[in-house]
């Protein structure tokens, strides 16, 4: 039995049974006398990859298969299928592609690329980016590889039979003990004193923080609205605006700061409200930004981070990131007796499972001491 669709946009788009029971699809391309085909098991497949193949033609993005580079495919599927993607992170792809990617495997024939070759690309990069970046670089080629399969331009994803290094996991450090104390002295008076004090005592990331605008605040309450980062586009070739863009995992979530927080929140505005004033008409906040310059620009990261550095490398504990920080309020709250799903909410971790998987060690603590408690209980009966 023999089937065949209607004519289609650029080319006759015909599809047929063969006699062993699979399915062809046959489509032209402007200036070639013979035509194309793609084959799938079910006529469904074969649709598919028509429909791609000749809208390709039409959007002038075409490759006959046997041809395309990896270069010339990831070129394609980087402008043509992240259109769900955040755009911060089509421009990660994008740097992944032109930095390790393409000087790679660029040349290689798409039709021809074999899973040994990815395989020497991964091991080569071992000397030069870490396990993790590894694996992310893993995500960007295995992800366009099962679109060119989707299209029929490749049978199966070579990289699916890759090895990935193990990704060893550093030890978080925490500010602990005497330390905390020490760096809540460490800071006052800083310009960022603020913004550092917020960060250590509700666990937020840096983009969250950067990115809390007084609406979000709501002293009423006593809640902060988490729905929102502010971060650097990344450019090829360097520049790039700050802009709002969505949150890490999708993940809005209200926080309950301790009191002492939203007080001096509160003491904070009155001291920016103070600051605007004196700035007059050179004052522009125009995204109403709890962290600002002293006239209402946007704080940079970098520049944030600096600063955060020079204040621990003073303490004596110069190992110590800003992301710390955020264990810090992880670690305090486990301690005082939070449960792991409260914790992992006001973190905004997308599952209850990698707060554990994090902070796991400080619960076995919790539980040890709980032990040693209830032995000395029964040893004094």
């Amino acid at each position: 039995m023999k089937t065949m669709a209607k004519k289609r946009a650029n080319g006759e788009g015909l599809i047929r049974q063969r006699k062993d029971g699979t399915w062809e699809g046959r489509y032209s391309i402007p200036g070639k006398a013979t035509p194309k085909s793609v084959y799938g098991k079910t006529q469904a497949i074969v649709r598919k990859k028509l429909t791609a193949a000749i809208a390709g033609i039409d959007q002038g993005i075409y490759f006959e298969p046997s041809k395309i580079t990896v270069a010339q495919w990831l070129d394609v599927w980087h402008k043509e299928y992240l259109g769900g993607v955040k755009p911060h992170t089509v421009s990660q792809y994008g740097t992944q592609i032109k930095v390790h990617l393409k000087p790679s495997l660029g040349a290689v024939k798409l039709q021809v690329l074999t899973a040994p070759m990815i395989q020497s690309m991964y091991n080569a990069k071992k000397d030069e980016i870490s396990a993790k970046s590894i694996r992310n670089l893993h995500g960007v080629l295995h992800k366009a590889l099962a679109q060119a399969v989707k299209l029929g331009y490749i049978r199966y994803n070579p990289s699916d039979a890759c090895e990935l290094p193990r990704v060893i996991d550093k030890p978080i450090k925490p500010i602990e003990g005497d330390n905390i104390a020490k760096f809540l002295n460490a800071i006052k008076g800083h310009r960022y004193e603020m913004l550092y004090l917020v960060t250590l005592f509700t666990g937020i990331r840096q983009g969250e923080a950067l990115g809390l605008t007084w609406d979000d605040i709501n002293f009423d309450s006593g809640t902060i609205s988490i729905n929102k980062q502010l971060q650097k586009e990344r450019i090829d070739g360097g520049g790039g605006k700050y802009r709002f863009v969505p949150l890490k995992n999708d993940k809005s979530r209200i926080i309950s700061p301790a009191a002492y927080v939203m007080d001096a929140l509160h003491l904070y505005r009155k001291k920016q409200r103070e600051a605007q004033l004196m700035a007059g008409g050179a004052w522009d906040n125009q995204l109403n930004l709890v962290f600002t310059d002293e006239l209402g620009h946007h704080l940079y990261t970098q520049t944030v981070l600096m600063n955060f550095k020079k204040i621990v490398s003073r303490m004596g504990i110069p190992e110590t990131r800003f992301h710390d920080l955020r264990h810090t309020y992880a670690t305090l709250s486990l301690q005082n007796g939070d449960d792991i799903k409260t914790v992992s909410e006001a973190l905004g971790h997308a599952t209850v499972a990698f707060t554990l998987d994090v902070y796991g060690h400080v619960t076995q603590q919790m539980k040890k001491a709980s032990a040693e408690r209830m032995q000395a209980f029964i040893e004094a009966l």
